[in-house]
């Protein structure tokens, strides 16, 4: 290319339709960049006035390359990846962990394990910066331009490096004595139908989120209904105390309120085991120094201000599959 042509393309063009050559797709392609639909058709379109040639073909619901585009993603995409590593490992030279990691995860997740583990070490580390997305539901931490994200080791995605970070845990059913005298106490979970029940709805699909148990092999959900839904575990315990309903809560966060005799647990022998808390994330990526801190501090057994600290605790992470 002359320095001519060269001093009229913008990087983040050459990446965008990379991006978008990658997914077939406008849309995607513009979620997983964090970018505007329009504003990613307008830069391939001056992408391609500045080369002279078209790179995609777009119809109403499929985008194709061309065999022009193509033979320039074979050529473009090697080179993007060098200088990705290159930047990578001038990052690292400098192993002083700096930079923003986004996380998703739920608001269970982050109060019982995450932040616990994460408190004393972002005060160590002023320079790094995490942003918490809460969503109780599934999200593609690719497309949505995450980090990683925390989820229970069962909804876990085959291609991902999966790194257990919490114990398994139960859910529980609770409800107030004073609920429980009025409307009766149910032994069998198909009884939740003819109760008042909180649920839950789920921010990613805003589906509502179907009660799950188990017992001696039989594995039942059940669809419940009530008079409040919530999209956080946390005000579930509130409106159960005060009388609104059944609630399916993390047992750990009804403790002192069955302890205190203001909630009593129900269906105990139903509440199965959930496989602890993972963080997961793609396995074809260069992990900064932020990012392996981050990692590092979440495997630990205990939260980071009950270790004693070395540098050796920076060292790289599982390359792939589940630990």
């Amino acid at each position: 290319m002359s320095r001519s042509l060269l001093s009229h393309l913008a990087f983040n063009h050459l990446v965008w339709f990379q991006t978008v050559a990658e997914e077939r797709s406008f849309t995607k392609a513009a979620a997983r960049l964090g970018v505007a639909q329009s504003t990613l058709s307008h830069a391939i379109r001056q992408l391609e006035i500045t080369l002279g040639f078209r790179l995609l073909t777009r119809t109403t619901r499929n985008v194709a390359i061309t065999a022009t585009g193509e033979r320039f993603l074979q050529i473009l995409a090697p080179r993007l990846s060098e200088i990705e590593s290159i930047v990578t490992t001038l990052r690292a030279a400098d192993d002083k962990p700096i930079g923003t990691i986004k996380l998703t995860l739920s608001d269970h997740a982050l109060k019982s394990v995450v932040w616990p583990k994460l408190k004393a070490v972002l005060q160590a580390y002023p320079e790094v910066k995490v942003e918490f997305s809460l969503d109780n539901g599934f999200c593609n931490i690719i497309e949505k331009g995450f980090d990683a994200g925390v989820r229970l080791g069962e909804s876990l995605e085959k291609d991902m490096i999966a790194v257990r970070i919490g114990p398994d845990w139960r859910l529980i059913a609770v409800a107030a004595p004073s609920y429980l005298e009025t409307h009766g106490r149910p032994e069998h979970p198909r009884e939740l139908v003819r109760h008042s029940c909180l649920n839950m709805r789920h921010k990613t699909s805003g589906a509502l989120y179907a009660w799950e148990f188990e017992k001696d092999g039989q594995a039942l959900r059940i669809r419940v209904e009530g008079q409040l839904t919530f999209n956080d575990s946390y005000p579930m315990i509130d409106a159960a105390i005060s009388g609104y309903g059944i609630a399916y809560v993390p047992e750990d966060l009804a403790l002192e309120e069955l302890r205190n005799g203001t909630l009593v647990q129900i269906l105990d022998d139903w509440s199965p085991l959930f496989e602890g808390y993972h963080l997961y994330y793609p396995s074809a990526r260069q992990n900064p120094p932020a990012f392996q801190l981050i990692v590092t501090a979440l495997r630990a057994h205990k939260p980071w201000d009950e270790m004693p600290f070395t540098p050796e605790a920076l060292s790289t992470p599982p390359r792939s599959g589940r630990s």
